[in-house]
């Protein structure tokens, strides 16, 4: 079982800045891609970033620029700093990990955090 821990969401004015954190906890073996994805209401979920196990990094168009994710292996954690905030990205945002799991046949899992809101203000 991995379980993921999401913290950092808040309500914060146009402009200004935001870090969400996510943790992997359980019986891991290896981490391949951690990200972040977000959902409005009614809408699809929408990668926003995304970090795979050798570094390489993927973002969303609308976040290019503004928003960075990183990851800290030892931690099993993966982080997204978002600067300059605007009000479109008021958006639950939920961390997803894909890995392999510790086992006598290590089997893969992919996991989704419980989401944490974030609320950008005009």
């Amino acid at each position: 079982q991995v379980q993921l821990v999401e913290s950092g969401g808040d309500l914060v004015q146009a402009g200004g800045s935001l870090r969400l954190s996510c943790v992997a906890s359980g019986s891991i073996r290896s981490i391949n891609t951690m990200g972040w994805y977000r959902q409005a209401p009614g809408k699809q979920r929408e990668l926003v970033a995304s970090c795979s196990s050798d570094g390489s990094t993927n973002y969303a168009d609308s976040v290019k620029g503004r928003f960075t994710v990183s990851r800290d292996n030892a931690k099993n954690a993966v982080y997204l700093q978002m600067n300059s905030l605007v009000p479109d990205d008021t958006d639950v945002y939920y961390c997803h990990v894909r890995g392999s799991i510790e086992a006598r046949i290590p089997r893969p899992f992919n996991v989704w955090g419980q989401g944490t809101q974030v609320t950008v203000s005009s």
